[in-house]
């Protein structure tokens, strides 16, 4: 099972799709317009980020440049809610 999202403070793949909706519910939209529709699935409470994007044919090149376009936009919105 992957590792919680709170204790990690950014998105990584080993995190279970259903951590990263719950804790980081603005990366949703980055990951349906890669094509990654997992967000409704039944298997999105225990399969990770990884294992997720990899049934869906992502190479490992384009799952680190969406985690990076994830935690970009997860980072941002940190920044912007302490203002």
């Amino acid at each position: 099972m992957g590792k919680k999202a709170e204790k990690k403070g950014k998105v990584t793949k080993d995190m279970t799709l259903g951590d990263i909706i719950k804790e980081y519910p603005e990366t949703v939209e980055v990951m349906l317009k890669r094509g990654l529709h997992c967000v409704g699935c039944h298997v999105a409470a225990w399969e990770t980020l990884e294992q997720g994007a990899k049934a869906h044919g992502m190479s490992e090149k384009e799952i680190e440049s969406m985690l990076s376009e994830m935690n970009n936009l997860v980072k941002n919105i940190k920044k912007e809610s302490k203002k």
